[in-house]
């Protein structure tokens, strides 16, 4: 059961479904999922967002899989995790993470860790834009 299954970027639609079969096995008890979606507003923004564009270096997606399997460790379970890339609409599918581990607790740990370390070092960024045409690039960690 263990291993990283799925580690993408790309610039297709984001499949859920997808991510929840190739974690699944009759070793797992527990799937947790994430999926980070495009919203209508940001902290940042003076206006309303009207969408975003991911640009990704071209080692990201070696980079994702290496940072799947840091995050899974030694644990028994499998990771399967995309980043999406360019135009993205309000309420589209950026980031795609599902986990499946035997048990609950290690299945949310992983779940949460990997996000909050793709967040923290993946090297894709983003170039928000506002309904008046205002926009703001935000690099790793932002």
């Amino acid at each position: 059961m263990t291993g990283v299954r799925i580690a993408r970027i790309t610039a297709e639609p984001l499949d859920v479904a997808a991510h929840l079969a190739a974690v699944e096995s009759p070793a797992v008890g527990a799937v947790t999922s994430f999926v980070g979606t495009v919203r209508d507003h940001d902290p940042d923004a003076a206006g309303a967002v009207a969408e975003l564009n991911y640009e990704a270096h071209p080692d990201a997606e070696p980079a994702l899989r290496r940072i799947a399997e840091a995050v899974l460790g030694e644990r028994d379970g499998a990771v399967a995790v995309s980043h999406r890339v360019g135009r993205l609409a309000v309420g589209d599918a950026a980031v795609v993470i599902a986990v499946g581990t035997a048990h609950r607790g290690d299945a949310f740990e992983v779940c949460r860790d990997l996000i909050e370390t793709i967040k923290r070092e993946l090297p894709i960024w983003k170039q928000q834009i506002e309904s008046d045409g205002t926009t703001a690039w935000k690099g790793i960690g932002g």
